[in-house]
């Protein structure tokens, strides 16, 4: 096997594939990636078991093809390089690596060792989307994903994928974020994906905010999304992803608006001296007013600040997780939210006053606390 390749090029393929790496794997040889040279180009190749990332590399040259799995410390060397093409001869699980100044060598792993991935051809539902569609969805509701080991399903985020529109949602059964895209769309039929929170991550890592096409293939037992120089292959979590829609309350007469970096930052200085373990922060609301407040009782410590806002309903006090509320505000890009209540007892909505897309719509849900 023998081959000559861009360091910078390669480097980046090895990087980006061994984040799946990690942990202690039932075969040792998963600690290793997978080379295989063949038709003109490298496949770079992770796998957890779980999770397998493929690279596609382009070559140089391509003298002899083959494959060999080697350690990630060839990631450490080749950081120290500077951008320059390199000659890899390997012969059988020998790495001789050639620059323009000096030789190095390494050993491998037999790559008839390494672990194929599994194949699945039943039932596969598949269908196109944009790469940068599917980032903004990811990215907008991951965070709301839970760490639950009892109902594994809820460590996901969800994907509907309808004649109308796309739809990501995640809860942990006390906040819920739905993000909808209209500007994407399936071919006629709704599905729907489950995709758990690791790979979730790594195609967030990994997708860029454009239009990219996405090839995404799934069944009830696996995905794979093909974007790009790169195949991604996961297993799904079995079971059914909770009724969403009935948790959300449709009728809330009592609306907010504020401004978001305002609250953001009164949060930031009045949850310092909340009790540290509930979080709790309390909204008063008054015509016009805003009132953030919290106070630990154990410590004699307590702080509360006064916003304007637009308001003209009756006075309330509704209390919320502090450290929720600001994960939100985090994640929307507009200048003012609008909070939507009932009443103390009930659910909290949290959305941007205006939209910078017309194409999309955020909804965040956040269960109160009692005061």
């Amino acid at each position: 096997m023998q081959f000559i390749v861009s360091s910078s090029t390669f480097l980046a393929g090895l990087q980006a594939v061994s984040r799946v790496l990690g942990g202690k794997p039932a075969q040792p040889i998963l600690n290793n990636i997978l080379l295989v040279a063949s038709d003109g180009a490298l496949y770079v190749t992770a796998s957890d078991r779980e999770i397998t990332l493929e690279a596609r590399v382009e070559l140089e040259s391509l003298g002899e093809p083959g494959s060999v799995a080697v350690p990630p410390k060839l990631i450490d060397m080749l950081k120290e390089f500077p951008e320059q093409p390199l000659t890899f001869e390997i012969k059988e699980t020998t790495v001789k690596i050639i620059s323009a100044n000096g030789e190095f060598n390494m050993q491998g792993e037999n790559a008839e060792d390494y672990p194929q991935p599994a194949q699945w051809s039943e039932n596969i539902t598949s269908l196109s989307a944009r790469c940068g569609t599917v980032l903004d969805g990811i990215s907008r509701t991951l965070f709301a994903t839970a760490s639950d080991d009892l109902r594994p399903v809820m460590n996901c985020v969800l994907i509907e994928m309808n004649p109308d529109n796309f739809t990501f949602v995640a809860s942990d059964a006390h906040k819920l974020v739905r993000y909808k895209r209209f500007d994407a769309r399936s071919d006629g039929e709704s599905r729907s994906l489950i995709l758990p929170k690791k790979p979730a991550q790594h195609l967030k890592n990994l997708l860029t905010r454009d239009d990219a096409g996405l090839k995404i293939e799934f069944n009830d037992k696996m995905a794979r999304f093909t974007f790009r120089n790169y195949k991604m292959l996961c297993t799904l979590v079995e079971g059914r992803f909770p009724n969403y829609n009935s948790v959300i309350p449709q009728n809330n007469p009592k609306k907010i608006i504020v401004e978001k970096k305002e609250l953001y930052s009164s949060l930031r200085r009045v949850s310092v001296l909340a009790n540290q373990a509930s979080n709790l922060v309390k909204f008063d609301l008054a015509p016009g007013l805003l009132e953030v407040s919290g106070q630990d009782v154990d410590y004699s410590t307590s702080g509360h600040e006064t916003l304007s806002c637009q308001y003209d309903g009756e006075t309330m006090t509704v209390g919320f997780k502090s450290s929720f509320v600001l994960e939100f505000l985090s994640n929307l890009s507009t200048d003012f939210l609008v909070l939507e209540l009932s009443d103390p007892a009930r659910p909290g909505i949290f959305l941007p006053f205006e939209s910078e897309e017309k194409d999309e719509d955020l909804l965040m849900l956040l269960m109160p606390m009692m005061v």
